[in-house]
């Protein structure tokens, strides 16, 4: 195998792992659900999550699936340069806004968290990013910062996202479904949304057919691997 068709296979092959750590990534997001919360539902909201969560966990095994199917895809189109240089192009593209690389805009919901007879605390916009990805958005950001998998948000004496400080309002944007991104976290009395009203601060939800949320800006070497290493065959 000539040195180009040895660097496309290496390319290939970091997009196929990258597309399977995000998968197992969604699912383990989904068995992480607040137990708690579901369980003090009442019959017809526990009706209605169950079902969401069915179809969503559908979903999911049907984007799994697919993305096993290119895999193979890879392994038959590998010996042409052309056609294995066209498919990791779209590989490539998908990736980039699924690790938030490029600008994207599609359906989706915004949430403003202010102050009010309390502080947003960095605890708050953990877990609305947590039930938020539990619903399957598929990118969300925070005052115009990206969130990926490798952000960290945190108190510092002050919250900080992508080690950038933000301050209320919180404007959480999030593109995905909105059914389920509503009735994730729009749940009475148990839904996030509820919930932050009554502990003390000011919570807005708005649908909208147009969210636009920024590329990463962040740190580069937050989207590096430092200790996890490909397993060598």
């Amino acid at each position: 195998m000539d040195k180009d068709k040895i660097i496309l296979s290496i390319a290939i092959g970091f997009v196929c792992v990258i597309l399977i750590a995000i998968m197992f990534t969604q699912f383990k997001t989904i068995d992480e659900a607040d137990i708690v919360g579901i369980t003090t539902a009442r019959e017809d909201e526990l009706t209605t999550m169950l079902a969401t969560w069915k179809q969503k966990q559908a979903e999911l095994q049907e984007q799994l699936d697919s993305t096993r199917q290119r895999i193979d895809e890879y392994n038959e189109k590998i010996s042409s340069n052309q056609a294995a240089e066209e498919l990791l192009q779209d590989e490539l593209e998908q990736t980039n806004m699924l690790t938030g690389q490029t600008d994207v805009e599609g359906e989706g919901i915004v949430l403003t968290l202010s102050d009010a007879e309390r502080s947003v605390t960095y605890e708050d916009l953990l877990e609305l990013i947590n039930e938020l990805r539990g619903a399957g958005a598929e990118a969300i950001s925070i005052n115009d910062q990206r969130i990926i998998n490798m952000t960290e948000i945190v108190d510092a004496n002050a919250i900080l996202v992508n080690q950038e400080r933000v301050v209320s309002p919180y404007i959480v944007k999030a593109i995905g479904g909105i059914t389920y991104l509503t009735s994730a976290i729009n749940q009475k009395n148990i839904g996030f949304v509820d919930v932050r009203r009554g502990s003390g601060i000011n919570v807005q939800l708005e649908e909208s057919k147009n969210v636009k949320i920024s590329a990463y800006s962040g740190r580069r070497s937050q989207l590096e691997f430092r200790y996890a290493k490909e397993v060598e065959e």
